[in-house]
């Protein structure tokens, strides 16, 4: 049977309240159970356990190592009971996480392309079938599907945060990137989160240069936001990988999980892990300004 976290953010102001009573002299609890006093002490535990999920494949679990979810989460400012959309989830890896994280109190919204022909639809039918066939974790997951030309992720000031993993620089490659950030400010209610982690270039790298590789500039990248109207509220190294040299036949894909050489120096890809990463969180602090636009056509629920 799975095991969860499944408490409402008012059960975790509830155990503030009784460590704040605590506090005014009554005893503490007895025994190892102690309630966490904090609302992001109460989504470190329900991180801990929807990372343990029966419901992740063990495949995607061991990338853990490198991608850090947990650390990445909560440097983003995630929190149980919000609307967050993942942009361009691919197969869903961080689906397994944040959708059973949101379930119950949250919205877990995962936009998929209506672009790349076939690729992007077999995307979105395959996330529709996780969610219909395990109601239990998804519940109340859903899919839209933007176009990539001129993308809209919902109506506008609807989202607390916004997320995307790996995935400006192919935006970029395509020509598009600018339209998405802008389409992530209007989709975002002020004051709400925009979480970015994409392959970092070498320091002085030019954007040009960088173009193929899978690598971006941090400063292109935190230009892309602030031109949006975002502003930068913080960098991490959490995904940071020093021995990742930037410089493989392939780009990045020739680093593990791609591994695009095949056998051809295959442990010392693995040796050196996946790439190293950007980290950003930026924050729409202004009033939304973007005009009304319509929902984004095909929709699906669960």
């Amino acid at each position: 049977m799975k095991t969860r976290f499944a408490f409402g953010l008012s059960v975790a102001l509830l155990f503030a309240g009784v460590a704040h009573a605590q506090t005014a002299g009554q005893d503490q609890p007895s025994g190892d159970l102690v309630p966490p006093t904090s609302a992001s002490d109460f989504t470190s535990g329900q991180l801990d356990s929807v990372l343990a999920g029966s419901w992740r494949s063990e495949h995607n679990k061991a990338r853990d190592i490198y991608r850090h979810p947990k650390a990445t989460l909560q440097f983003f400012g995630l929190q149980p009971d919000k609307t967050v959309i993942e942009i361009t989830p691919g197969g869903g890896w961080y689906t397994e996480i944040l959708a059973p994280l949101l379930r119950d109190n949250g919205h877990y919204i995962a936009a998929v392309s209506g672009g790349n022909g076939g690729e992007d639809k077999q995307d979105a039918d395959a996330l529709r079938a996780k969610f219909k066939a395990d109601p239990a974790e998804y519940g109340k997951a859903s899919v839209v599907i933007f176009n990539p030309k001129a993308p809209v992720f919902g109506p506008p000031g609807s989202a607390d945060m916004v997320l995307t993993f790996r995935n400006v620089h192919n935006w970029t490659m395509a020509g598009n990137a600018e339209a998405m950030f802008k389409a992530f400010y209007a989709v975002l209610k002020t004051g709400g989160t925009l979480g970015v982690v994409d392959h970092r270039a070498a320091p002085g790298t030019s954007l040009e240069s960088a173009k193929g590789s899978g690598y971006l500039p941090t400063d292109y990248v935190i230009k892309l936001a602030t031109d949006a109207g975002f502003k930068l509220d913080g960098q991490s190294e959490i995904n940071a990988n020093p021995k990742d040299t930037k410089n493989y036949p392939k780009g990045v894909w020739t680093l593990p999980p791609t591994l695009t050489l095949g056998d051809k120096d295959r442990d010392k890809y693995l040796a050196i892990g996946e790439s190293d990463r950007m980290t950003l969180r930026f924050v729409k602090t202004g009033v939304n300004k973007a005009p009304a636009t319509p929902a984004p056509t095909g929709t699906a629920g669960h």
